[in-house]
């Protein structure tokens, strides 16, 4: 009874959800692309022996798959790797990281229909879940057709955990059997047992995101576009801003001038459709800034480069000084820490991080980040480790360190992931 009134709810939320989506294709189109792979169409996968399916939700989840997806593709060539994600952003990014190499494909709504199109097109032999969904139909899905399911650097937050365990009489079969659960701690694991995941096929494997490595050309990129247009001037970053950060972050860089005067402020919001909005709001704060987008030359007198583009933030990460890591002076939950530290930068961040929580406070209590309340803060670090090049290495270094010292998911998810492929028709031993 519950799983009918499921679906019948899912479907009549369906209109709603698709106009809230042309809503948001109106300031960015690339909403309104591909709008058939939401309902479960798309290309048929080619090859007798199906595919490695990969969710990952948007562009974190997309940047910790890519070393996962290297490792399946180079351990099993024969298998095409489709890789879904939610967002415009996140589908972007996987593009430009994997290029060719997989097939990226919005995920299906959770709609009985939709998932079971996109499984007859799909193909999976296997699916992998980044970090925490829980779509009921697509697990039973799995369920159904006997693919092997894994969460992998799966979270539960105790917030979250109510919420879930309303969910699983949904999928309680493909729980109880027929899935994999690697967790990120044993917090997480003990979270997934609770629910019902059964203690056998519950392992701890760590956080995926810690095995990724920015591909050297990026870096190198980055790094030429500083030495190019603002080799000696201090340069700090605000990354993936939110509605109501960038007006914080804006003042913050006022106060940060009146101490350098030759700072230059890398602005960079999460969402396409907000990239005019925020250009309003850095000439309205009386800002000589050029927008990415445009082509403009950055000139010495301009103070604000707006990155309104896809895909470049690790380039401008690499061409930084400070990051600050948006999302967090929001209660957004802070956006990806690992990818500014593992360029030896050191960041700052506000204090809604609970998206990381245990990255967060790992980087906090080590010092390879500082945690800022608010303009004033903000402003008052940035300026800080502008002219501390010993602090800046310091905490850059810490956070290095803290990255290498967590590396080894891949490795760690792939011994629970083979013996899965291995054992179904058409694997290495079937």
């Amino acid at each position: 009874m519950l799983r009918l009134v499921y679906i019948l709810v899912t479907y009549l939320l369906l209109p709603v959800v698709l106009a809230m989506l042309l809503w948001r294709s109106i300031g960015n189109p690339s909403y309104r692309a591909h709008l058939g792979e939401r309902l479960g169409l798309g290309p048929f996968v080619d090859g007798p022996h199906g595919s490695l399916w990969l969710h990952a939700v948007s562009v974190g989840e997309v940047q910790a798959a890519a070393p996962l997806v290297v490792a399946l593709r180079e351990r099993h060539p024969d298998l095409p790797v489709v890789l879904t994600t939610v967002t415009p952003t996140g589908r972007a990014r996987a593009e430009a990281l994997l290029g060719d190499s997989v097939n990226v494909r919005y995920a299906p709504y959770d709609l009985a229909g939709a998932v079971a199109r996109f499984f007859d097109r799909a193909r999976p032999r296997m699916a992998i879940i980044l970090e925490t969904e829980i779509w009921p139909n697509l697990y039973r899905e799995c369920g159904v057709r006997r693919v092997p399911l894994v969460l992998a650097s799966a979270r539960i937050s105790t917030r979250s955990l109510n919420k879930y365990r309303r969910l699983v009489p949904l999928f309680r079969e493909t729980l109880s059997h027929g899935i994999v659960i690697a967790a990120q701690s044993e917090a997480d694991a003990g979270r997934f047992r609770s629910l019902g995941a059964p203690a056998e096929r519950t392992h701890v494997v760590g956080n995926i995101k810690f095995d990724f490595r920015l591909p050297a050309q990026t870096v190198d990129s980055g790094r030429a576009f500083r030495e190019r247009h603002a080799a000696l001037r201090p340069v700090w970053i605000a990354a993936s801003t939110h509605a109501g950060e960038e007006e914080i972050v804006l003042d913050a860089h006022k106060r940060v001038l009146e101490h350098c005067p030759e700072a230059l402020l890398f602005l960079v919001p999460r969402h396409p459709e907000r990239f005019d909005a925020v250009a309003a709001l850095v000439q309205r704060a009386g800002f000589a800034y050029t927008r990415r987008s445009r082509g403009g030359k950055l000139e010495d007198r301009h103070a604000v480069f707006l990155v309104d583009t896809l895909g470049e933030l690790p380039n401008f990460y690499a061409a930084s000084d400070v990051a600050f890591v948006a999302g967090s002076l929001m209660p957004v939950g802070g956006h990806n820490l690992l990818e500014p530290a593992a360029l030896g930068l050191p960041v700052l961040v506000g204090p809604h991080t609970f998206n990381s929580e245990e990255i967060a406070t790992m980087f906090a209590e080590a010092g390879a980040s500082r945690v800022v309340e608010d303009a004033e803060g903000l402003a008052a670090a940035v300026v800080d480790l502008f002219g501390d090049a010993a602090a800046r290495r310091r905490m850059g270094g810490t956070g290095t360190a803290l990255i290498e010292r967590n590396r080894g998911t891949v490795e760690r998810l792939l011994t629970l992931v083979e013996p899965l492929l291995e054992d179904r028709p058409g694997g290495p031993g079937g």
